[in-house]
């Protein structure tokens, strides 16, 4: 034991001995390291590197070698110390993800998606909530480049970009899920917003309704623009005039869905249908009709946005609007990985993939109005 000033050093290899059994601790053993196993073996640190990071056929080991290698790295249980391969190389092997909401089930079958995908190429992930908002988005970003991260994987709040321009300007790799900001070069993944809502609006006007409400998401996020376009285009497309008494929202929660729904059953105007722009404004909306006393599709028909495993099992199976969770976190995902790995941005600027209509029971054709 050496002590230094008040701070205590122990070394590796103390010996301790126990008077009462007159018996002397064991040794403590040192880190097997790559060092140690190619001296075992009579080969280079590298050949050792190469075969344990899977690169044996590329350099042209020998098989011989390569099972030999992998034999003692596993026998002596043997683990890559992931400070020291950063340091090497220049990496982490970790990428940040930050989403708006990991309670929504939306962006935590994304998130999953991303964590299987980023694993089976050698990657961890650090998960952060921005819970919309623009101010934690920016101070997660900064953790994350604090901890040297590769790259970003990020659904952004969307109220400003200038955080976002700068990091593109710095050529950090990073992809956008999930959104896509035109003004900003960077690749994204997104669902195609304005093509599903306009799909649903439709089929609500192809069975007779003309009376159709909408609450909506966070105003200032893109995905919810698209998708009040869709609407809009919709209604403008089958001539019927657009009552904006009828579009209320302002966020992608429970509570939105619940209280601007309440408000609507409570005004003159009537509706006979509502698009719930969001699976949690969906649910937010069916409690309400139920307090209400109203009955889906009797009283209100009703589509959601984002199909969700339980939507088939609600009393009345609501229609909605089906998203691609795993391809959007797979190929978002993928991108970004390419991006690390080769060091060039992906040429693709970005993706949009479709969505589908997932017809059930909560709309029944109407008369026109």
């Amino acid at each position: 034991l050496t002590l230094h000033k008040g701070l205590c050093k122990i070394e590796q290899t103390i010996v301790l001995f126990d008077p009462e059994s007159g018996m002397s601790a064991r040794k403590a053993k040192p880190p097997v390291t790559l060092k140690a196993i190619a001296r075992q073996l009579q080969v280079s640190e590298s050949t050792v590197s190469r075969v344990l990071s899977g690169n044996g056929k590329k350099y042209r080991i020998s098989a011989k070698t390569e099972k030999a290698v992998l034999e003692l790295a596993r026998k002596w249980r043997f683990v890559p110390n992931p400070l020291a391969q950063g340091l090497r190389l220049n990496r982490t092997q970790t990428i940040g993800l930050i989403i708006p909401d990991i309670s929504n089930p939306f962006f935590a079958r994304v998130a999953r998606q991303i964590e299987v995908e980023a694993r089976q190429a050698g990657f961890s992930i650090i998960l952060c909530d921005s819970e919309e908002d623009t101010s934690l988005e920016i101070k997660s970003l900064e953790l994350l480049e604090a901890r040297k991260v590769d790259g970003f994987l990020i659904a952004p709040v969307g109220e400003t970009t200038d955080h976002l321009q700068e990091y593109a300007r710095r050529d950090w790799p990073m992809v956008i899920v999930d959104r896509y900001l035109p003004e900003i070069k960077l690749p994204y993944v997104s669902s195609d917003n304005f093509k599903g809502t306009y799909q649903a609006v439709k089929y609500l006007l192809e069975r007779g309704h003309r009376r159709i409400a909408c609450v909506q998401g966070r105003t200032a996020s893109l995905p919810n623009r698209e998708r009040v376009r869709g609407y809009r285009q919709a209604l403008q497309e089958y001539q019927v005039a657009i009552d904006e008494s009828l579009l209320v929202g302002n966020d992608f929660g429970l509570e939105n869905g619940y209280i601007k729904t309440k408000l609507l059953l409570r005004q003159e105007k009537k509706f006979t249908a509502i698009m719930a722009l969001s699976n949690l404004i969906c649910l937010g909306t069916i409690r309400a009709l139920t307090e209400e006393g109203m009955e889906i599709p009797r009283d209100i028909s009703l589509i959601g946005f984002d199909d969700q495993v339980y939507c088939e099992y609600l009393r009345t199976p609501v229609t909605t609007v089906a998203q691609n969770e795993k391809e959007i976190g797979s190929i978002a995902t993928k991108l970004l990985i390419e991006w690390i790995q080769q060091g060039e941005k992906p040429g693709s600027e970005g993706l949009m993939i479709p969505t589908r209509l997932v017809e059930r029971a909560s709309v029944q054709s109407v008369n026109p109005v």
